[in-house]
């Protein structure tokens, strides 16, 4: 059943993007904030139905009482699947995040137009310094336009159990842009695995963790991030049915 269902997702799913890509296009006459509310909208909003409808793919949000009330932050979040890269873009809740993404996204047909109008930043991850110098100019840019900004300091999309280690350039947009990190933990990897055909239906929980403060060391504050990062996750994971956290002995 769950083959079938696949099956049947991924042809909504990548026809349908493709879809909405055309039809889509108006919204470039709009400012980046006014364009990404109307893709949220109707592109999000398919997304979100084929989810639930097709896949039995729910999403439930916890720890929203951890969301600063006014001003500037940086979601950290943990990286297990595709699925999060297509919600946090499309969250009005969240000031509609802009998010950091591999540059190899936006060479995709059509649809590689989209996040460069979103005002997301798309990086080049092998050109070093230029690379980081263009990630926090797009921090700023989003800061000075009242958007959180969504970041997966790990860099790279990670299986639930398993270990990989942080990447650095967090900690210098930390320190720059002296605002507060909320990590931002979750199981999707459980239901939609990395470059996975096959999901899984079930609920995917985003747990928003306690804000780390502007100001601290920033070797401090990561180390903070991390434990908190991979403690909520292991445990959101571990619930959902999913593989502990491999630990080294």
């Amino acid at each position: 059943m769950n083959a079938i269902r696949s099956i049947v997702f991924n042809i909504f799913y990548i026809f349908g993007s493709l879809f909405w890509s055309l039809v889509l296009l108006w919204a470039f006459a709009f400012p980046p904030r006014k364009c990404t509310a109307i893709i949220s909208a109707i592109y999000g909003g398919y997304i979100a139905l084929i989810e639930r409808w097709i896949m039995g793919l729910k999403l439930e949000i916890r720890g929203l009482e951890h969301l600063p009330k006014s001003g500037g932050y940086i979601i950290a979040s943990k990286h297990q699947s595709a699925y999060e890269t297509l919600k946090l873009p499309f969250m009005k809740q969240f000031d509609y995040p802009v998010i950091v993404l591999k540059k190899e996204l936006t060479k995709l047909p059509l649809w590689g137009m989209y996040p460069k109008r979103m005002g997301l930043i798309a990086i080049d991850r092998g050109q070093g310094m230029e690379s980081m110098r263009a990630m926090i100019d797009g921090c700023r840019k989003a800061i000075a336009d009242h958007r959180s900004i969504a970041i997966f300091p790990q860099g790279t999309r990670v299986k639930p159990g398993e270990v990989k280690p942080y990447k650095a350039g967090l900690s210098k947009i930390y320190k720059d842009l002296q605002v507060p990190i909320v990590p931002m933990a979750l199981n999707s990897g459980v239901y939609w695995g990395r470059n996975s055909f096959f999901k899984k239906p079930g609920t995917v929980v985003f747990e928003f963790l306690p804000p780390i403060a502007p100001g601290l060391p920033p070797l401090q504050a990561m180390a903070q991030m991390e434990t908190a990062l991979e403690t909520a996750s292991d445990r959101l994971v571990v619930e959902a049915g999913g593989p502990a956290l491999q630990k080294s002995a």
